[in-house]
């Protein structure tokens, strides 16, 4: 039986200015465990729930390197990588550079429940260096906020993220220096030996380049724009809210994503935009929607759009994020920053 009693709650560790400073910062878990409640599912439109499509450009603000897992020659690949014998390319479709979707979905998620009471879905620790309470929800019929927006084993998310598409721009090549895998073992990861928080790696003004000495990687620059979308359905106001601050639409916590390899030398930063939200929550706009092919959902632009995110930024900001969490993570998540990379070996 879960133990529901409340649990003290972590601070976070050292700011990196100490004397051995760090490229991440450990957002602290709620003093209280997660809620589990019965998800609302998918099987039929809810009139009390809005389901829609977002859409999304991504401005990469530090290089960005998302892995295929395949190394090529340099001959073999346009651009200025001729002359480089081996390169690790990125993900790509069609000669296309993208971001998967689900690489996309797993950084959402990962802020998504640092500022909600949500379990720590997946982890490297072991179970019994998890707080009470905090454990991944395995009834799907009782899951954390999370969960049940993003899904849970056996039981499918509210949400669905599209590949982000770089069009009609080249890639260039940078060069990663080695970086190496976390210590477990770490004190500052634990308290009294329980898991102390949620690990997150901080926004830098620039990434690191190790030049001809480093190791030659696929990688957008800067300034260069994906786009994207995401879908949902059957989300609360609150959880639409919690998603886009997550997404940084929130104009008191301005933050970006964090997004591929190479997160403790600075690469990954992306700024997003939300451009455009398709909504429908009247029943007679969804059975419009099906009997009629020339009927498109309702969309916002503009002011619109910008007075309706900031309707749900304030209904999350009463109902599902937690303030402390989100003051925390903003402090590491947050853009534009002044923040200098680290120098060492990570």
């Amino acid at each position: 039986m879960t133990n529901n009693r409340p649990i003290r709650r972590p601070q976070p560790n050292p700011a990196p200015e100490t004397a051995n400073p760090k490229p991440y910062q450990l957002i602290s878990l709620p003093s209280q465990p997660p809620p589990r409640d019965k998800p609302i599912g998918q099987d039929r439109f809810k009139s009390d729930r809005i389901s829609g499509t977002i859409f999304l450009r991504l401005t990469v603000k530090t290089a960005t390197f998302v892995a295929s897992g395949v190394v090529a020659m340099g001959s073999d690949l346009s651009g200025n990588a001729k002359n480089i014998p081996l390169i690790k390319t990125a993900v790509g479709r069609d000669r296309q550079s993208i971001v998967p979707g689900s690489s996309l979905k797993g950084v959402v998620r990962s802020a998504y429940e640092a500022i909600t009471r949500s379990c720590l879905c997946k982890t490297k620790a072991e179970q019994s260096q998890i707080p009470n309470g905090y454990r991944e929800c395995k009834d799907n019929t009782k899951l954390c906020p999370a969960c049940q927006v993003f899904g849970a084993m056996d039981w499918q998310g509210l949400i669905r993220f599209s590949d982000a598409i770089l069009n009609n721009a080249q890639w260039s090549v940078g060069f990663m220096p080695s970086l190496y895998a976390p210590r477990k073992q770490r004190a500052g990861y634990y308290i009294n030996g329980r898991i102390a928080g949620r690990k997150f790696y901080y926004h830098f003004v620039k990434s690191i380049d190790k030049g001809q000495q480093g190791i030659p990687v696929q990688q957008a620059g800067k300034e260069l724009i994906f786009t994207t979308q995401i879908g949902f359905r059957n989300l609360s106001l609150a959880e639409l809210g919690t998603l886009l601050i997550v997404l940084g639409q929130d104009s008191k916590n301005p933050i970006a994503l964090k997004v591929g390899g190479g997160k403790p030398i600075g690469m990954g930063t992306m700024v997003v935009e939300v451009t455009e939200i398709q909504r429908i929550e009247k029943e007679k706009e969804w059975r419009d929607r099906y009997c009629n092919y020339n009927t498109s959902p309702p969309s916002l632009t503009g002011n619109s759009l910008q007075e309706f995110i900031q309707k749900a930024v304030r209904s999350a900001s009463t109902q599902l994020v937690q303030s402390q969490q989100l003051k925390e993570l903003q402090q590491v998540l947050q853009w534009p920053t002044t923040r200098e990379p680290i120098d060492g070996v990570y």
